[in-house]
């Protein structure tokens, strides 16, 4: 009698065969009437994410878009990489906390509907760890008018003015160091701006205009931050270094949402660069913590039949000096103190962002326990598609401002997230090396 012979049908890349096909012949010399296939069933079991307690968030769609969680499974592709996406009966083990997701979703449900045209879009991160606990969104992400390749960024507005501000405090500058109100600012030559490759930037026939009507003679560090004066951030990139501005919103982990190298332009403090609500929230999470960067983090893990087939540990790396990040806490803890928000109830900072001609609006802020950051704009392309003139959340808005919008959402987040949770205090800022002014005090 012949042997049993066993053959396995090859299957495609990323599927998992349960089965085979199994050919059986008869003995001696005389051929069957017929040879018997049975055919076993094919079963491609689906990759699933789980949030951080195990419970089953979805499966991980092929399409984002179709998903219950399309910007989670943005982030989780991202993070995954091609070679794991290939894999099919994977358990992808993130860092989604429950509660805190129903918070951002329900913060930005309540003031941005699914059928608005402007889409909102929300993360929340854990200083010190980098664990994305909540990225929400008002409908699926589509790109931007400059991002190919379906990648979710917009201007980032006047939440960007936190870079400078550090460089400032890095070079010496105290609190009350500023300069005296400008209505608007040109730059006096062409080098007044020089990239981080010593080029020339400065645009002599531009000319930058403020928004505020009311104003004192002297603009602060305190003062310009908590009314995002944009006349005096233009003053003091030129005065603290347009490439220290630069570094130092890379060493906070500020990166293009393309990955494409920064723009750097005279504008830089006024939010030029498309971001995306992960990088931002990572780079106040750094303030947050101390100066501590951590790389922001959605998956953890990721399990197969056999175990864990990767992890993903927290990466982290001091970037900035303690007591700058505390004393530029100590500025942003003033500005949304005093702005319209009017706090958290537990010590928090923050910084709205609202970019040149209403195409973009944002919120970022903190407490020492968690940070978040809030985008709004079109997706077909913000740039053409202004927030001026338009109905959003059933309400018409003349323009939408940083605060109009994205900062509603991100105070009811964050107040709902943060609920029950002890307060944590800031770090007092340094006064005997912040406070007063020193070479450009107010005459």
């Amino acid at each position: 009698m012949k042997p049993l012979r066993v053959v396995v049908a090859a299957v495609g890349a990323g599927a998992l065969l349960a089965g085979g096909f199994l050919l059986l012949r008869g003995g001696g010399d005389t051929a069957p009437p017929r040879d018997r296939l049975a055919v076993a069933p094919m079963v491609v079991r689906p990759n699933v994410l789980v949030d951080a307690q195990g419970a089953v968030l979805e499966e991980l769609p092929g399409d984002c878009a179709a998903g219950r969680y399309p910007y989670v499974c943005m982030r989780a592709k991202e993070e995954l990489g091609e070679d794991l996406l290939r894999r099919s009966g994977l358990t992808i083990v993130t860092a989604i906390d429950p509660r805190t997701q129903q918070a951002a979703q329900q913060g930005i449900d309540r003031y941005v509907r699914r059928e608005d045209a402007p889409v909102a879009a929300q993360a929340m991160i854990v200083p010190g760890t980098g664990e994305i606990k909540a990225l929400a969104a008002s409908r699926a992400l589509g790109p931007g008018s400059n991002l190919p390749g379906g990648r979710f960024g917009f201007q980032q507005g006047t939440t960007a003015m936190v870079y400078p501000l550090t460089a400032a405090l890095e070079s010496g500058m105290r609190y009350d160091d500023g300069f005296p109100y400008l209505s608007q600012y040109r730059a006096a030559n062409y080098h007044a701006f020089k990239n981080c490759k010593g080029q020339n930037v400065a645009e002599p026939s531009f000319s930058i205009l403020n928004r505020q009507r009311d104003h004192s003679a002297f603009t602060t560090l305190r003062s310009g931050t908590r009314t995002a004066e944009h006349t005096f951030f233009m003053k003091l990139t030129e005065k603290v270094g347009l490439c220290e501005s630069v570094q130092a919103a890379k060493r906070l982990g500020l990166e293009r949402a393309d990955d494409l190298p920064f723009q750097e332009f005279e504008t830089f403090s006024l939010g030029i660069n498309e971001v995306d609500p992960v990088s931002v929230a990572g780079s106040y999470a750094t303030l947050a913590a101390h100066g501590r960067r951590c790389e922001p983090r959605l998956v953890t893990e990721v399990r197969g039949d056999a175990g864990v087939v990767r992890s993903f540990p927290a990466r982290c790396q001091e970037a900035l000096e303690p007591a700058i990040a505390d004393a530029v806490t100590g500025v942003l803890a003033e500005a949304l103190a005093k702005g319209p928000l009017k706090g958290l109830g537990r010590d928090a900072a923050g910084m709205e962002g609202t970019t040149d001609a209403f195409s973009t609006a944002w919120y970022a802020g903190y407490t020492p326990d968690l940070a978040s950051a809030v985008a709004l704009g079109d997706p077909r392309g913000a740039v053409s598609h202004k927030l001026s003139d338009i109905t959003i959340g059933g309400r018409r808005y003349r323009h939408v401002e940083g605060t109009s919008i994205p900062g509603p959402i991100w105070k009811s987040s964050m107040t709902e997230a943060l609920a029950g949770s002890p307060g944590t205090a800031f770090a007092k800022p340094d006064l005997a090396r912040f406070g007063g002014c020193r070479d450009h005090c107010a005459p």
